[in-house]
């Protein structure tokens, strides 16, 4: 999907439900997430900020989203209070039908290999995205981490 297109069928408020999964396949939480996709710099950039729970304390989050014209790759960078309380992730990737998949790679302890974070936007509908994020441990072992899915509230200009 070209990303003006997208940046502008994402924009406004949203509201849904977000799964953790701190191990495979064993779900350790599912709460209500709202959420707001604000276009920055004349439409260049998107701000995507969130505000939810996660087992039962309060969670927020935001990221920047571009698409830069010279590598033809979406670029995101995250931060959070609870998943990326201590640093910043960039990440990059292409774009696909129905939004875009990036890749990033984080920290875990001093002199450990990093572990990588694969997340897939899908705009699924005109009122409805799922975003799904990955662990991939340093092996390559990939496991579902979080998957938020939002439906429109409101739509902004």
């Amino acid at each position: 999907m070209n990303h003006s297109l997208l940046f502008e069928r994402l924009i406004g408020n949203w509201k849904g439900t977000s799964r953790t999964w701190f191990e495979p396949d064993q779900l350790a939480d599912q709460s209500e997430l709202t959420g707001s996709f604000t276009p920055l710099l004349g439409g260049r950039f998107l701000r995507h900020a969130y505000q939810g729970t996660l087992q039962g304390k309060p969670r927020s989050g935001e990221e920047t989203i571009s698409f830069n014209a010279v590598t033809k790759l979406f670029e995101t960078a995250w931060i959070d209070d609870f998943h990326m309380n201590y640093a910043i992730m960039f990440s990059q990737g292409l774009p696909n039908e129905s939004g875009f998949e990036v890749l990033g790679a984080y920290d875990v302890g001093e002199d450990q290999a990093r572990w990588k974070w694969r997340t897939v936007y899908e705009l699924t509908g005109e009122n409805e995205l799922i975003i799904t994020a990955y662990n991939v441990s340093p092996e390559g072992m990939e496991a579902k981490a979080i998957q938020t899915h939002y439906h429109r509230t409101e739509r902004r200009e």
